[in-house]
């Protein structure tokens, strides 16, 4: 009897989770839901917070940005420290940072100290989102699997927003502003009570030394970047804004030549030669521009147009998400049956453009028309989402999963607030065009400012209102002509990545032809 040499054992599945892993998942969801609730905490309370702080509009937009801003330029410095220390144990710190700052934010006295506030719940939030993704990949290893925990951890980011929106009407109807924070205590401090018994540690066996310079470098590339592209439609070409870009992107570009040359980098370039992850991270990036970018104009609609209070808007403003819940897991049960996922992410990327379009339709009394289109930009971003991550973090090594997370969540983060200021600026920018130049001071600031003056100009309320609602559809104009773009780039982009990956499984022992940058 002959044997042959060259026959080697099968590979062994990959390890399915179990009832404990399942119930980890849970434990996860608990920070993720609340760093996504704070994304949209404050819309219904703003109103309240502008009574009270009188914030300008430049304030107010800080007020809502500065988290997002200061969470995405934290997020990679975080996913790389988690690698290196452990994801628990960072996930565990962030929990009691952002409860501190919860409660900083909750008993701010002026405009100045909520944004410094915010800002504090951002560096809170950038240890706990890469932590949770970090950790799901590594208790899923299962690809089946993993699609689906990924696809509830997007489900609960999303129902984050909007119960965070609620949440907020509910509080502000029956309390003070400041209690939108304090709801983050409780349930940060049932995350440090389960957290170490639930959660397994999840580190890189040989991280390397911690690069320190890569944090300033990072933080230097994001904040000038968004601070210049948030004030330029609605101030114009400054010198100043220009400039801050142009330094953002010089700092941007000596970030990733640290990263291309440093011994131990807080990113790998090897992250970008797996097959998908570099289109990955611009995608949701677009993604997460549109969804955010719609819910700054809608939220306000609600109240400021139509007039409702916060309670009656945050419950009509939860309607739309009824469907969003389901769009996740049936994008992945179609890919799972043999649908092409560059086919199922166009498709989400043209719904939410189709959103954007039908939301440009709307008038001053348009409240279905506003709710519908704000259903079908949410379910195709859910969708989009969805996908993009289980595809990124399937081709992201288990040990380097804190950074690719970090670089994912990034992106949706900044992809936000970026949407939030330019869609913002946009409609700000429309806003004061139609204001009467006549107009007092304050009605030219914000929709917010006009109304508490209206009372001094007779017919001033109405002719804000359209303003207001011009100001939205122009940029929502913007945001349907981005994301018909977008399935266009995630139709090519995809199926590139289709054919590389079938000409890896015909010639498996072929090298690799991507360069360090994934494309």
């Amino acid at each position: 009897m002959t044997t042959n040499p060259t026959n080697t054992a099968p590979p062994l599945p990959p390890a399915r989770a179990g009832r404990r892993e399942w119930s980890a998942l849970g434990v996860l969801m608990l920070p993720l839901l609340l760093v996504s609730m704070d994304v949209s905490v404050l819309y219904f309370a703003i109103p309240a917070i502008s009574a009270d702080l009188a914030p300008s509009g430049t304030q107010q937009l800080w007020i809502f940005d500065i988290y997002g801003f200061v969470l995405a330029g934290l997020l990679m410095t975080m996913g790389s420290l988690g690698d290196r220390i452990g994801h628990r144990r960072l996930l565990l710190i962030g929990a009691a940072a952002f409860g501190t700052a919860s409660l900083m934010a909750a008993y701010a006295n002026s405009a100045e100290i909520l944004i410094a506030a915010r800002a504090v719940l951002g560096i809170g939030g950038a240890t706990l989102m890469p932590a949770t993704m970090a950790i799901l990949r590594t208790m899923f290893t299962d690809p089946a699997q993993r699609a689906k925990a990924i696809g509830m951890w997007s489900g609960v980011m999303t129902a984050g927003v909007a119960l965070g929106s609620v949440m907020s009407g509910v509080l502000v109807e029956h309390f003070w502003w400041g209690s939108v924070f304090l709801v983050n205590l409780p349930a940060m401090a049932l995350l440090l009570v389960l957290g170490p018994v639930l959660l397994p540690e999840s580190k890189s066996p040989e991280p390397g030394r911690f690069d320190r310079l890569s944090v300033p470098l990072s933080m230097a590339a994001v904040l000038p970047v968004v601070y210049g592209l948030k004030e330029i439609p609605s101030e114009g070409w400054n010198v100043l804004y220009v400039v801050s870009i142009t330094v953002g992107l010089l700092f941007a570009a000596l970030f990733v030549h640290r990263q291309r040359t440093a011994e131990a980098p807080m990113i790998s370039p090897a992250l970008f030669r797996g097959r998908g992850f570099a289109p990955s991270v611009a995608l949701n990036l677009v993604c997460m521009f549109g969804v955010m970018g719609s819910s700054y104009f809608t939220t306000q609609y609600l109240q400021s147009v139509l007039g409702m209070g916060a309670l009656e808007a945050a419950l009509w403003a939860l309607l739309p998400s009824v469907p969003i819940g389901a769009a996740g897991p049936v994008a992945t049960q179609l890919v799972q049956r043999g649908v092409n996922r560059a086919y199922v992410v166009t498709g989400g990327f043209a719904t939410s453009a189709a959103g954007f379009a039908l939301l440009s339709l709307a008038g001053t009394d348009s409240l279905w028309l506003v709710l519908t289109a704000c259903a079908v930009i949410a379910v195709g971003g859910v969708t989009v989402m969805s996908q993009i991550m289980d595809l990124a973090m399937g081709a992201a090594p288990v040990e380097r999963a804190g950074s690719a997370s970090s670089l994912l969540e990034t992106g949706a983060e900044f992809g936000g607030a970026l949407g939030m200021a330019v869609l913002g600026s946009i409609g700000t920018a429309v806003y004061r065009h139609e204001i009467p130049a006549s107009a007092p001071d304050a009605a030219h600031e914000t929709l917010g400012g006009a109304l508490a003056v209206a009372d001094q100009v007779p017919g001033l309320a109405t002719v804000a209102r359209e303003a207001f609602t011009s100001g939205m559809q122009g940029a929502a104009i913007a945001g349907a002509v981005l994301l018909a773009g977008a399935a266009v780039l995630a139709a090519v982009t995809l199926r590139r990545v289709e054919v590389r990956e079938q000409r890896a499984c015909e010639t498996p022992d072929e090298p690799s032809h991507l360069s360090p940058s994934g494309v």
